[in-house]
This record gives structure tokens, sequence and C-alpha cells, in this order.
């Protein structure tokens, strides 16, 4: 198989295989107190300052989940909770595990803060949408699908300046280009992403920010998140994230200009210049896309329509359609991702089966 998909999830690094096999070996809860207990935590708290070194942020401030969606669900339901304020911004093309929660919230008024066509977030409008009453704002770091990137820094200060709280899913940042949070009070991180294990996240989030807790129990995690913390795979996340990082974006390139060579009409999506390093992302015309992804799967070549979290459910991206994207176009799209593993043979792969299997998906359009 050829894999593309690494916006989905990645390949489990030897790195964070070792360092999970080196605790599984061992017994002991990280809240215990005794020898074996102990030994845990140390695994816990170690892996904890290796991770907040690598993205610059405090230790303290790292909140360890089950992944980046528990991660959003934390902070879009917890902060609002927290508070008096009712409003909550958030983009309209975030991931459905910010989407969601916001939609669940009550006694919220929730908005939607529009994009321009390559993805960007409209920072003039956001500004104008600010008042005292804005209990939250979400807009994630880099998008999920078409691959732009945020700028962050800029929606940071100007919250930061108006006293709201902004949260930021960088689950697609991370580990493709240097992330520093420093500045953001509330980030979503999964490690599976890149290349750690299924089952870990962390929530960074800024000590003076106060949140609800979604879980109670043993007050784990400053008691914002309770229960036994996962040393295995917490050292395994952080193992991945150490790795050596292996530059995809030459390779990356090479697919963008092979799609536009073996299919002219293609349309690539999202910012041309600021995206994300392993992201390519392309509407075919007049082809349904997943019927694309099919016929390449077939090939043996795994791509992505989109979000993983929406796959399988015939609805074109909201994300395109954010972005101003007739239907059509947003119901044919395919992402092209790459990773730690990835080879030029796996995009040859991907260039030699595309144009037939785009005249075949086309021909199944008509129909």
């Amino acid at each position: 198989m050829h894999y593309l998909d690494y916006a989905a999830t990645a390949p489990l690094r030897p790195e964070a295989r070792e360092a999970m096999l080196a605790q599984w070996d061992l017994v002991g809860n990280p809240s215990s107190l005794h020898t074996a207990g102990r030994a845990a935590r140390r695994v816990v708290e170690e892996s904890r300052e290796q991770i907040a070194a690598l993205i610059g942020a405090k230790p303290g401030d790292l909140i360890f989940t089950s992944g980046g969606t528990e991660a959003d669900n934390l902070a879009l339901k917890g902060i609002p909770a927290a508070g008096e304020k009712r409003r909550v911004l958030i983009s309209s093309i975030e991931h459905h595990a910010v989407l969601d929660p916001a939609q669940a919230l009550t006694g919220c008024q929730v908005e939607a803060i529009p994009v321009d066509c390559l993805g960007r977030v409209q920072v003039d409008i956001l500004e104008q949408m600010l008042d005292d009453d804005v209990a939250l704002v979400a807009v994630m770091w880099a998008n999920n699908e078409v691959g732009t990137i945020q700028p962050i820094a800029q929606i940071a200060d100007l919250c930061k300046r108006r006293g709201i709280p902004l949260h930021s899913d960088a689950v697609q940042m991370l580990g493709q280009l240097d992330l520093d949070v420093a500045g953001v009070p509330s980030v979503a991180l999964s490690a599976h992403k890149v290349g750690g294990p299924v089952g870990v996240g962390v929530l960074v989030l800024d000590r003076s920010l106060a949140v609800q807790p979604l879980l109670h129990g043993g007050g784990q995690e400053r008691d914002v998140r309770s229960g036994t913390v996962d040393a295995a795979g917490i050292a395994g996340f952080a193992a991945a994230l150490a790795a050596p990082v292996v530059d995809v974006q030459p390779l990356r390139d090479a697919l963008i200009d092979g799609v536009q060579r073996v299919v002219p009409d293609a349309v690539l999506n999202g910012d041309p210049e600021n995206r994300l390093p392993h992201n390519a992302h392309f509407s075919f015309p007049g082809c349904p896309g997943d019927a694309l992804l099919m016929l390449l799967d077939a090939a043996g070549i795994a791509v992505s329509t989109g979000s993983a979290c929406t796959a399988g459910i015939p609805q074109p991206s909201h994300v395109l359609m954010a972005m101003g994207a007739p239907e059509g176009l947003a119901r044919s799209s395919l992402r092209f991702s790459l990773g730690w593993a990835s080879t030029q043979a796996d995009v040859d792969a991907l260039l030699a089966a595309l144009p037939g299997a785009v005249e075949r998906a086309r021909r199944a359009g008509l129909k």
C-alpha cells in the first residue's frame, strides 16, 4: 500500500514504539506513592517536560488527554462554563472536534468567523465581532483539509488586548513546522498525527485560565482532567515528537506539480504558499471524490476526501463551502498528505494511477 493519508493518522514511529515497549513491561499507577508508582510518575513528568520544551510551553500548562478531540471539547465546553460571558466565536472551517462541541453548548450564542477563498480567517471581521460578552474565540492553527495556516500570532494578540481567551486546534500543525504555543492560552495537540500512539493528546492550558472540568474523579492533571494517565502512551508521544523531523515539502511540491501535469484541470485548494508542508488538496471537476478515493484504494493508494472523522458521509466539504467553492467542487475533492515514511515511490504510484481513476470516476458521475 502507498499511504498518502498522514493528516488522518501517521504510522507509529520506531522511537515511539521502543519508548512504549519499555513502559509496558513495568507496573505502576502514576498516582500511587510506592516505588513502582513513583517510577511511572517520573516517566510522565519527564515526558511532560520534553513535550513542553519542544513546543515552547511551560510543563505545568500541559494537561494530558485521550487525544485532540477531548482536548478541544475540554476547551470549548469548559472555558465558557467557567464564566458568565455567552458569545463563542469559531472559524467556519474548524474540525468537527471544535464545531460539534460548540454547537452542543447550552446558553451560549455560537457565531462563525468567515474565511476568504484561500481558507484564511478574515481578521478584520473578527476584530469587529469582539466585544465584552465574548467568552472564547476558537481558530485552528492550520486547516486539516486544505492545509492553510492561520495568522495565529496576530489573532492571539488581538484577543489578548481584549482580554478574551483564544483556543487553537494545532493538531495538524504539530510536527510539521516549528510550533511555539507561547502567547496562545489554550492549544489542542494529538500524538498519533506525529507518529505517536492513538489515544494520547494534550491540552496546553494557561494556569491563569479558568476551566470547568468535563471529567470528575481522582483529580489528576490539575483537577482539570481526572483519570489515570497513560504513562506508556505519553512516553511514546514524547519520543515521536522528539524524533528527527523529515522535510517532506519537496516531495509534496513534486506531488502538486505531478497532479497538475497529469490532470490539468485539477484545482489546488487552500493557500498556495502559506500552507502545511505535507498537504496537497485538490478538487477534480466532475469527479465524485468518494468514487475517486475508492478507485485509488483499489490501486493500493490510500488518500482521503477530507477529515477522517466525516469519512463515508456523502456531504460536501464544509471547509470548501465556507471558502466559497461551488457544491460540485466541494464534493469532488481529495486530500493527499505525506509524512515521515513517505517516499518518491508513493508519489509515483499516485501519479500513475490518478489519470485513469479520474476518467473512470467522471464516467461514473455522469450516470
